[in-house]
């Protein structure tokens, strides 16, 4: 079987709310978005890397980091409340457009989640090229299980999950999954037709909570610096 032609798009916009130019906010001294890059380029899997972005000092970052930067992302499709599916459908209509490039397989990494390594993409594509589904999403055990979660109704708490009468113990919980944001791969046909990275069947590749971080928010940068460091620590011990 032919080795896939597997295109990684890093959706990166200019605006950020919680931390300005987040995607390249400095982490332990390099550009957040250089962790996702990295991983990209030393992927076995991978045959091209490009960042999908409307604003200029992160495509600069980028090329100087090695990715592609083929086009410009209209200010239309930059906004808060921009889809992820309409950015990445937008960058396989430009480089088929201009390029007639149709890549076999696209997985999508999120700037926001730099502890994933290449590994991670190697095995989700390897998921997927095992598997007979419509996308793999990489996913994080949860700490807080729904079990112990609570909404609140006229000021009264109201359980989010009914739990099982059966179930009295913790260890007796179902284990519970989150999308942890890290690595999506699906068929650019199937996201055409769904226009979503989370309907069909959908297959985990389960990461460790320790690379699973997602940043958002300042505390986050923190808390993934420290992360770093003990990884690089346990990785050089």
């Amino acid at each position: 079987m032919a080795r896939p032609e597997v295109l990684a798009i890093i959706p990166a916009r200019g605006g950020s709310k919680s931390i300005p130019h987040k995607n390249i906010a400095p982490l332990n001294g390099k550009p957040l978005i250089s962790y996702t890059i990295r991983a990209a380029q030393h992927s076995r899997a991978v045959s091209r890397v490009i960042v999908s972005t409307d604003d200029n000092d992160i495509a600069s970052v980028c090329i100087n980091l090695g990715a592609e930067v083929p086009f410009v992302r209209p200010k239309e499709l930059a906004l808060d409340s921009t889809p992820t599916i309409d950015v990445v459908l937008h960058a396989l209509d430009e480089l088929e457009s201009t390029e007639g490039y149709r890549p076999d397989l696209v997985v999508l990494l999120q700037a926001t989640c730099p502890l994933r390594n290449s590994c991670d993409i190697d095995q989700a594509v390897s998921v997927f090229l095992s598997s007979d589904c419509d996308l793999v999403v990489s996913v994080a055990e949860v700490q807080e299980h729904p079990y112990n979660m609570y909404k609140m109704e006229d000021g009264i708490l109201c359980p989010i999950v009914e739990r099982a009468l059966t179930v009295t113990s913790r260890h007796d919980y179902p284990v519970v999954y989150r999308l942890n944001g890290a690595v999506y791969v699906s068929r650019p046909l199937t996201l055409r037709e769904s226009r979503s990275f989370i309907k069909g069947k959908l297959v985990p590749y389960v990461m460790p909570r320790e690379r699973s971080i997602d940043i958002d928010d300042p505390i986050d940068l923190h808390y993934a610096s420290a992360m770093l460091s003990l990884l690089e620590e346990a990785y050089h011990s």
